[in-house]
């Protein structure tokens, strides 16, 4: 009989310490806690203990995500608030990009529109994009999250710092329907920004956008 055939027996036979209860103060085990042997009734109260501290820790961290997340719960309604307050629809854009950096405390963060109605032809977010920036965008079916490879919309972020990393945000209805601007977040820390981390988020930021300034272009 091997050490797993005595287990099946045990556990075939829960009553087997209860017909011989002499046998729990009699058995040692080395306890990898204390390093000397303890009965195996203190065993089981070290491994309870060690369940309880693990318990413990699981729900520390889920606390802490779940302050996490009703920050940046409050931080969003603060952000789409502000949406809601700008006076006119040439003060959107500011609103939108001012609000993330403000209230998300983002390191900068600017947009660009196409195809925008005639009465905002002159302002900052219509400014001339390149058709290689549009189908970038347009082929974007999450945001673009890493590194900044020389991206032309790095350079619509107007800093003398070095944009190291970046987040942009298709602009857009819907996922079938067309793409009519990019919302670029950009940051001099190289890790600000990492192609592995989530977008969940930033898509709902991408949606409220897409939803706020459709008014000003011509779809």
């Amino acid at each position: 009989m091997n050490s797993t055939d005595i287990a099946t027996y045990l556990i075939q036979h829960p009553h087997f310490f209860e017909e011989h209860a002499e046998l729990l103060g009699s058995i040692k085990l080395t306890s990898p806690v204390m390093g000397r042997a303890i009965s195996l009734q203190e065993r089981q109260m070290e491994v309870v203990r060690e369940k309880y501290r693990g318990l413990e820790l699981r729900m520390a961290d889920l606390l802490r995500i779940a302050e996490e997340n009703h920050d940046i719960s409050q931080k969003f309604q603060r952000w789409t608030r502000a949406l809601l307050l700008a006076r006119n629809d040439v003060d959107l854009p500011h609103a939108l990009t001012q609000g993330l950096q403000d209230i998300f405390e983002l390191p900068h963060a600017t947009l660009r529109l196409w195809n925008v109605a005639e009465d905002f032809t002159h302002t900052w977010f219509a400014s001339p994009t390149s058709d290689d920036a549009q189908l970038f965008a347009k082929g974007l079916s999450t945001p673009y999250c890493g590194k900044n490879h020389d991206f032309e919309a790095a350079a619509w972020l107007e800093t003398d710092q070095a944009i190291e990393s970046l987040a942009m945000l298709p602009l857009r209805l819907s996922t079938t329907g067309p793409t009519f601007g990019l919302l670029v977040l950009g940051s001099p820390d190289p890790n600000r920004y990492t192609k592995d981390m989530a977008t969940d988020f930033l898509s709902k930021i991408a949606d409220t956008s897409s939803a706020a300034l459709s008014c000003m272009v011509d779809l």
